[in-house]
């Protein structure tokens, strides 16, 4: 495994997640009318309150368009959801321009081969630990747990207790 860089992470503004795979164990539930259900864990959702609480936005990045996701990045404060967007290096210069951050300050977490560009532009990117090889080779973390187990936050929490490395008080 790869050496863990601090500085990177200490520089980290803004983590941008993908879902399917990330926030899901990548399962999804069909009926006749579509998708009807996704799991989130809970934990991922604090992760996301404990960043805004720290100064941290989240941003979601998925190529799909689920009204699932729309309403739980709502429900969990999510600062900003970038839907049915097939190549996500593309949104980097605009997320980087609404949040007037530079791409170092940018943590992302992907699992798949759609993820790898935007993995190698940013300043710190993670794979959960069932996120394909090509993932796992080109992220600077692997997380210990898959997609769906709280993955976002394993990465929630590196990041502050390296960027906060005395503080203890996170919510």
């Amino acid at each position: 495994m790869k050496k863990l860089n601090l500085i990177k992470c200490k520089k980290i503004s803004l983590i941008i997640t993908d879902v399917d795979g990330v926030l899901t164990d990548g399962g999804r539930y069909y009926s006749e009318q579509g998708e009807i259900m996704k799991k989130f864990h809970v934990r991922d959702g604090m992760g996301v309150n404990i960043l805004l609480r720290n100064g941290i936005n989240t941003a979601i990045l998925t190529k799909e368009n689920s009204k699932i996701v729309t309403k739980w990045a709502k429900d969990m404060n999510v600062s900003k959801v970038y839907a049915g967007k097939n190549n996500k290096e593309n949104e980097l210069p605009k997320i980087c321009k609404f949040y007037n951050l530079t791409s170092d300050q940018i943590a992302y977490i992907g699992d798949d081969v759609n993820d790898l560009s935007l993995m190698k532009q940013v300043g710190f990117s993670a794979t959960p630990h069932d996120g394909i090889s090509d993932a796992k080779k080109c992220a600077d973390y692997i997380c210990k747990v898959g997609g769906g187990n709280g993955a976002f936050r394993e990465i929630v929490d590196l990041i502050l207790n390296l960027k906060f490395k005395n503080k203890t008080n996170w919510y």
